[in-house]
């Protein structure tokens, strides 16, 4: 698939744009703070109705407005498709071929995207909150009825929450019929998630095997305070157990403490945690597992997704340079941030370029 056109109304610097695009390399070339990742930001938002900069959409209007409106051109194997996002105070719209969509997860997934940014680095060594953000974005565009699956646990999650926080007296009964209906949500959830760990590690490890020249083995592990099942009824007995045992500290604490909203995602290299690896080790094992979100994508929707670069090149050296950019010389349409052109001198492929200065967009 890709991206034929992007319309932007009152989304941060841009106050209406249309721009063309083609498919293959898209440069986004200016100095710094002139809007570049703004325009990535855009794909990005119009794909997963959601920003991976901020938590509010509000932060995403222009100065003195109180709304926004995504709308783009997709060409996929099925035809074109046209998308469109809008958003006020009062909510989100979306629609898909000009039909609205009455749930996100309805529309989560008919565009594809992989980013790859300088946060992105922090993986390894970040908190668990941004290895879930990474594994729930990546899975809910493989399999939209996971986000489905998810919200459905965390409005459970809430529920159980707001009742410990607000109760003087707690009725075990209906916290039993509380930990029921989560244990059967949160088990469906994990499952998900092992799956698709699985699949990933498996197209991972070829990538640093690669990388390394055959000298590191990527391992990815999934961390839960229950004990990990492939069965799904297990993990439902598991997680009920777990309830169980932590259900005095979390009336004392007034939190869940169970539950895949607590657990985590680590990754190893030849059996040791990656987190004491060389920043070279580190920027390898994330460089591969960004290239095997888009294998792995393109293996389950016979599409490419679109590649999101953010002013990544500076990060990397020759040799993971060199590894990126095969990727972009293939059939992946890629949109790239960066303040100069150096690193793609070599490169074997007609660039799309748009200098940004200050939020105007002049094209080359």
């Amino acid at each position: 698939m890709w991206l034929k056109e992007l319309q932007i109304y009152q989304f941060r610097n841009y106050k209406n744009v249309k721009l063309q695009f083609q498919p293959g390399l898209t440069v986004f070339l200016g100095q710094n703070a002139q809007g570049k990742t703004n325009l990535l930001e855009a794909i990005y938002f119009l794909a997963l109705t959601r920003s991976h900069r901020t938590r509010l959409d509000k932060e995403l209007t222009q100065f003195d407005t109180d709304n926004f409106r995504l709308q783009g051109v997709l060409s996929k194997l099925t035809g074109t498709l046209p998308l469109e996002i809008a958003w006020t105070s009062k909510g989100r719209m979306t629609t898909v071929n000009h039909l609205k969509q009455a749930r996100l997860s309805n529309y989560i997934g008919h565009m594809n995207v992989v980013l790859f940014a300088p946060e992105d680095l922090q993986l390894v060594k970040g908190s668990p909150s941004l290895r879930r953000k990474f594994m729930d974005m990546d899975l809910g565009q493989i399999k939209p009825t996971y986000l489905a699956e998810l919200s459905q646990y965390q409005h459970i999650l809430k529920q159980r929450n707001s009742y410990l926080k607000s109760s003087q007296k707690i009725d075990s009964t209906y916290l039993d019929v509380l930990d029921e209906q989560l244990a059967q949500s949160g088990a469906r959830v994990i499952h998900h998630r092992l799956q698709f760990l699985a699949d990933l590690e498996t197209v991972a490890r070829t990538q640093q095997e690669h990388l390394s020249e055959d000298q590191e083995l990527l391992g990815i592990h999934y961390k839960s305070s229950i004990n990990l099942q492939d069965d799904l009824q297990i993990l439902v007995q598991e997680l009920t157990k777990g309830l169980l045992e932590k259900r005095q500290t979390d009336i004392f604490k007034r939190s869940t403490s169970v539950g895949p909203h607590r657990d985590d995602v680590r990754f190893s290299l030849n059996g040791i945690d990656a987190k004491y690896g060389s920043q070279g080790q580190q920027r390898s094992l994330i460089l591969s597992l960004k290239l095997a979100e888009i294998q792995l994508i393109k293996d389950v929707t016979r599409e490419s997704p679109i590649l999101l670069l953010d002013d990544v090149m500076s990060e990397l050296d020759n040799q993971r340079q060199t590894r990126l950019l095969e990727a972009i010389s293939g059939d992946i349409q890629t949109f790239l941030t960066t303040t100069s052109l150096d690193h793609l001198q070599d490169l074997q492929v007609n660039l799309q370029i748009f200098n940004i200065h200050q939020g105007t967009i002049t094209s080359e």
